[in-house]
């Protein structure tokens, strides 16, 4: 049994966990701290959960409210309200408004409290399995034309010749995901090395573990379509936010964070090698994840996968040796976020012009544009990432790391 505990405060959600736990040795707890977090995402329905404890004030807000609002959402588990006193009225306000139930908070009796719980769960439970026989089940874990049990599908995303990305709900992990799917059956059709891509792209992050590189949650096949199940990101990638105007303030930050992405990835023998603002997703907290290893590469195999000398990439991150085809090191995808750290300072890419030939031409033979003398204090460290030889850059992420912190340990 899952339950899904929303409450502001630490001590509170620590003694709500422990009498659970007494009641049921088997059950999960999973908090949401409403005023950190903020409301649960209008897509979220907690399917994957059997019950919801809900403070009285989630997140200084009305729990009246967000009770009558996640009612109305399909398969949203039964509702019990905490309350801080005995307060009647209040008590049958939360039932009208949807809840299961109504529990002042210090005066919860172990077994009560856990059989209330347990009564809710069966509820659920019996709703669950109704609409999984349901004509709107098909549709509702439907994916284009592939089902896949346990997923709820929300919207679609993206989609590209290889893959179409959609925003779903995970009853397993009990929330919201990003849900990239093969569009394709592999042997019916598809390029050469398509769904080896795909599978690699899986092998290679699922061994990192790192705050900035994305999480993949599972990978499996439904229909013969393979998919994975990775984290999602509400506010957005690199791009929109570039978009909307110059984060020339946080750049040094977001550069840091990059970095220690590359280190953690190059440490197990993966380049990424298509680095750009739109595979840099922002978290609400403010820190970044990469994501898209798609055309990432092992760099102590000869990957046959995609083919000797073809390039993968955009041009306008792009390499020298990378836009020319030539082997490429840890030091390529060093250059990627060098040209984003440009962008990020001043609001446009170093090297533009009416053709992706034209944009390659510029990385390898153009000056190195200076920076806006606001900026020049970063000048040594933008152009040794961009030097054109590769022997001249930061030879590492580290190496890179230990730059930065002399130089803003002189600011």
């Amino acid at each position: 049994m899952r339950v899904l505990l929303i409450a502001d405060d630490a001590q509170e959600r620590a003694l709500l966990t422990h009498h659970l736990a007494i009641g049921d040795d088997q059950l999960e707890v999973i908090a949401h701290v409403a005023a950190e977090q903020g409301p649960l995402a209008r897509e979220f329905h907690a399917a994957g959960y059997d019950v919801v404890l809900m403070d009285d004030r989630p997140g200084g807000e009305d729990a009246l409210e967000w009770i009558r609002e996640c009612r109305q959402r399909v398969l949203f588990p039964p509702i019990i309200h905490l309350i801080a006193a005995t307060d009647p009225e209040r008590a049958q306000a939360a039932i009208e408004a949807g809840a299961y139930g109504s529990i002042v908070k210090r005066k919860i009796g172990n077994r009560a409290f856990v059989n209330l719980i347990k009564d809710a769960a069966r509820l659920q439970q019996r709703v669950r399995t109704a609409f999984r026989a349901s004509p709107e089940a098909q549709s509702a874990y439907r994916f284009g034309t592939t089902v896949i049990k346990g997923l709820r599908c929300v919207r679609p995303l993206a989609q590209s010749t290889l893959s179409t990305v959609y925003l779903a709900e995970s009853e397993r992990e009990g929330r919201i995901v990003v849900l990239k799917l093969l569009r394709h059956i592999p042997d019916l059709g598809d390029k050469p090395g398509t769904f080896d891509r795909f599978l690699q792209e899986y092998d290679i992050i699922r061994r990192i573990n790192h705050p900035n590189v994305v999480k993949i949650y599972a990978l499996g096949v439904a229909d013969d379509h393979a998919y994975l199940q990775m984290e999602y990101f509400p506010a957005g990638d690199m791009r929109s936010r570039l978009r909307r105007g110059r984060i020339a303030e946080h750049a040094p930050r977001l550069l840091r964070q990059m970095a220690e992405a590359l280190g953690a990835i190059h440490r197990v023998g993966v380049l990424h090698r298509d680095l750009k603002p739109g595979n840099v997703m922002l978290r609400e907290d403010g820190s970044l994840a990469l994501i898209d290893f798609g055309l990432a590469k092992q760099l102590a195999l000869e990957s046959e996968i995609t083919g000797s000398g073809e390039i993968f990439g955009t041009p306008y991150y792009m390499s020298p040796e990378q836009g020319h085809g030539r082997p490429t090191d840890a030091r390529s995808d060093l250059y990627s976020i060098g040209i984003m750290f440009y962008e990020l300072l001043t609001g446009r890419k170093p090297y533009l012009a009416a053709t992706p030939m034209a944009v390659i031409w510029q990385h390898t033979h153009a000056p190195i544009p200076a920076l806006p003398v606001e900026h020049a204090r970063w000048s040594p460290l933008w152009e040794r990432l961009v030097a054109k030889k590769p022997e001249d850059r930061y030879p590492t992420a580290e190496a890179l790391l230990e730059a930065m912190d002399r130089l803003e340990g002189g600011f």
